[in-house]
């Protein structure tokens, strides 16, 4: 055995299965024997052969891993859910209503099915015929809101709920007062030193020239027409708010007693958007659950109903038992008391004689008319 440490061959380009290594070139088409390193007394060491076969062995195992993820692409490309989604993209095409539509053509579909949901719910602004308990005309925000909460238009109001909760987070995360006030520097700041910049060299200004002969002004009607509307949202918030205080639906006095007082609690722990965010999410979702169980809910309504109108009957059967003895209990002790205050009074107070007159004590009244005497005529002068 030598003294001296082992040499190490050159890598080879190509192993003796003729497969490329990681040792070799593209564009190498020949191999090179490779030369065994020899000691110095001449004599050939083993690392060439172990060399060659651990080269071998991992030109096999990476061959092996490439076949079969070759063939697990290919048992995926062919697969049918793959076909599926290949023949889709290509030809634009999906399974919709269990029939094949073109996307355009459902897109179309789907936005002017939406738009007339809009349409809709824009002409559903009609002051109704119902009335307040006062006999006061509702305002035309009842029959919208209505129509909006009550699904009839689902695309409309789902639009609308989305809308709500993305402008309740953007107010939360997103700066938007400090973003306008940004923007309106930028472009102020831009506009001021173009305008000067282009009126010392040019002599006239950019935004001087892109200055329209008019500028633009908000007509009256349009003005007036904007203040009818919010005059009549205003007064549906005014309108109900004092329906529900004096309630004319005990139901819904009863609501809202029940969304304050969980409110109250609710704020200590949650902050203002999340009251928000919770409140739009059940002033959308509960009338949808409605709608969709309204023959469960209006059978658990009457039940319960039933059993309140039940108990409030009792009730007042037992008040009116109840107040039915008191009368007769007081009744009885005020005769009681009547009979015992009069026996006092009388003991107290003496007897007043019987006084028995008849009548022929009194004189008898005079059936004719006096005779005056005149007593100068000495003649008597009827009367």
């Amino acid at each position: 055995m030598s003294d001296y440490p082992p040499q190490l061959g050159a890598i080879p380009h190509t192993s003796e299965l003729q497969v490329p290594t990681l040792g070799s070139s593209f564009d190498r088409q020949e191999t090179t024997p490779t030369t065994g390193a020899t000691n110095v007394n001449g004599s050939t060491t083993t690392n060439d052969t172990k060399s060659t076969l651990a080269n071998a062995r991992d030109t096999v195992t990476a061959s092996m891993i490439f076949e079969g993820a070759q063939q697990a692409a290919t048992a995926i490309s062919n697969h049918p859910i793959t076909q599926n989604v290949q023949e889709t993209i290509n030809n634009g095409q999906f399974l919709s209503n269990n029939h094949i539509a073109p996307v355009t053509e459902v897109a179309k579909d789907q936005a002017a099915k939406t738009s007339v949901e809009f349409d809709n719910l824009k002409n559903s602004r009609k002051v109704p015929n119902a009335t307040t308990a006062t006999d006061q005309p509702l305002t035309h925000y009842h029959s919208f809101f209505y129509t909006l909460l009550s699904w009839e238009n689902p695309r409309a109001t789902a639009i609308a709920f989305a809308l709500s909760v993305t402008t309740i987070f953007a107010f939360r995360y997103v700066p938007a007062l400090r973003w306008t006030f940004k923007s309106l520097y930028l472009v102020l700041g831009t506009v001021a030193l173009v305008e000067g910049v282009t009126k010392l060299i040019f002599g006239a200004g950019v935004a001087q020239s892109m200055r329209p002969k008019r500028y633009v002004t908000i007509s009256r009607d349009t003005l007036e027409a904007s203040l009818e509307d919010i005059e009549q949202l205003v007064n549906f918030f005014v309108i109900e708010f004092q329906r529900i205080l004096y309630a004319e639906n005990v139901l819904h006095t009863s609501l809202a007693f029940l969304l304050s007082f969980i409110s109250y609690y609710l704020i200590k722990f949650v902050p203002t958007w999340g009251l928000l965010l919770i409140g739009t999410s059940l002033l959308f979702s509960v009338p949808l659950i409605y709608i969709t169980n309204q023959e469960a809910v209006d059978h658990y309504l009457a039940s319960a109903n039933n059993v309140v109108s039940a108990q409030a009957q009792q009730l007042r059967d037992i008040a009116s038992q109840q107040t039915s003895q008191a009368t007769e209990t007081f009744k009885a002790y005020a005769g009681d008391y009547t009979a015992k205050a009069q026996g006092l009074v009388g003991s107290k107070r003496s007897p007043s004689p019987q006084a028995n007159f008849k009548s022929q004590d009194f004189p008898v009244a005079p059936k004719q008319d006096p005779v005056i005497i005149d007593a100068k005529a000495s003649r008597p002068i009827a009367a």
